[in-house]
């Protein structure tokens, strides 16, 4: 492999990036590898080796090679057909020819196994018999797969924490007021399906919306056109070409213009590869629109407040609003807590904050100073000329530190 053209420093172990993806790089379940070396005080130590682009816990996905490994074609072999034994069970057509048949089903006749998390046919009914299973599966269980199915629960990899319906009404109608028409979802499947079942709502503006998950799950649900088996740590679409030309064309409806791409990644995730894999869908965009070669992607990334840094080194022309994402399935991400138990989880986003509306009804109010809508408890510090809180709580100016602080730094300091 040759030099990596992007190298993204760490203490501990560094990943090496790069724009190249030939055949060379070896593959695990998850597609294409990443390349990772050692570091100690930003000097390579030690070999560098492939691991698993979306598993950082080798339990979850074995994976190893040296990176000047000679690799023996039995062993080569053996790994193609480990790889093809993850593959799911059908193809995405497949899915959809099922799909139909099921809902062509009487409603007592719709059966879904909660515990191999499938659609059953009557012709399934025997070999599923024991599990445990849903009766009664209604077309309007069919729009809310992600009550039907188990989320995902590594929070290093495929964590699924699902947004409330309230974030998800405050993300569409956000969308929808900044003039997009069309959302790229990337790992929100929730908003995917929140934004297809409001759309049919004569009340609403029409938004179209595309799926990209690493979760094949929802292929049982979702038609070629609405659903791409993807992985965002590494830019691999599962279905190859195919697959890649619906994104591509999803992105070049009208000229590239009213679409945006909303991302949701494991929080456990590497900053860098996602950051990675978001330019390189940032680029396809350009590539499949018309649009000013300087322009980029609209984005709005969710992830918690203590990664701004690491974002914004990625992505300079990011900020982070003050609005606080919530979860359905998380114990601690929820609205409406005080102090430290508030949600950290925000939106970085390259449109400019100042467009964006933060609801009066929830506290947020705009700062005629900083150009943007900020929380009721972050007071706009007149030294260091902005609303300074990031974690939601009233921030203090240290004047041994020269900067603001959380309440607890600025206890200690005085």
């Amino acid at each position: 492999m040759e030099e990596a053209g992007e190298e993204v420093q760490h203490e501990g172990i560094q990943v090496l990036l790069s724009e190249r993806s030939g055949e060379d790089v070896p593959r695990c379940p998850h597609g294409p590898t990443l390349l990772f070396v050692k570091v100690s005080q930003g000097k390579e130590q030690g070999r560098r080796f492939y691991a698993c682009s979306a598993c950082r816990d080798r339990k979850d996905c074995h994976f190893f090679q040296w990176a000047d490994e000679k690799v023996s074609q039995a062993r080569l072999l053996a790994r193609e057909q480990y790889n093809g034994s993850c593959r799911p069970p059908m193809t995405h057509q497949q899915y959809m020819t099922r799909c139909q048949e099921f809902i062509a089903l009487p409603l007592a006749k719709r059966k879904f196994c909660k515990e191999c998390q499938q659609l059953l046919l009557e012709a399934d009914w025997q070999e599923h018999s024991g599990h445990h299973l849903l009766g009664d599966v209604s077309l309007a269980n069919m729009k809310r797969p992600s009550q039907l199915l188990h989320p995902l629960e590594n929070k290093k990899s495929n964590a699924q924490y699902l947004f409330t319906d309230r974030s998800c009404s405050f993300l569409l109608d956000t969308i929808i007021s900044l003039g997009y028409t069309r959302v790229l979802c990337v790992g929100t499947p929730r908003l995917h399906e929140w934004i297809r079942i409001k759309s049919l709502e004569s009340s609403k503006p029409k938004v179209k919306s595309l799926l990209l998950d690493i979760d094949f799950r929802y292929s049982q649900f979702y038609g070629e056109d609405e659903f791409c088996h993807y992985n965002m740590f590494n830019h691999h679409f599962f279905g190859g070409e195919a697959a890649q030309s619906i994104c591509q064309k999803f992105l070049k409806e009208d000229g590239g213009q009213g679409v945006i791409m909303l991302t949701d990644p494991p929080f456990g995730g590497l900053v860098d590869p996602l950051a990675f894999s978001f330019k390189k869908m940032s680029n396809m965009w350009k590539m499949s629109s018309d649009t000013d070669s300087s322009a980029e992607l609209p984005m709005f990334w969710i992830f918690p407040y203590f990664f701004e840094t690491r974002i914004l080194k990625c992505f300079p022309d990011f900020s982070m609003l003050d609005y606080q994402v919530d979860y359905d399935n998380h114990t601690l991400y929820k609205y409406g807590k005080t102090g430290r138990k508030q949600s950290p989880v925000r939106i970085f986003t390259n449109i400019s904050p100042e467009t964006i509306v933060l609801p009066a009804s929830e506290g947020y109010r705009f700062c005629s100073v900083c150009r943007r809508y900020v929380s009721s408890e972050n007071k706009h510090c007149e030294i260091c000329m902005s609303c300074t809180s990031k974690d939601g709580r009233a921030w203090k100016h240290c004047p041994p530190c020269n900067k603001c602080v959380k309440p607890c730094k600025y206890q200690s300091a005085i």
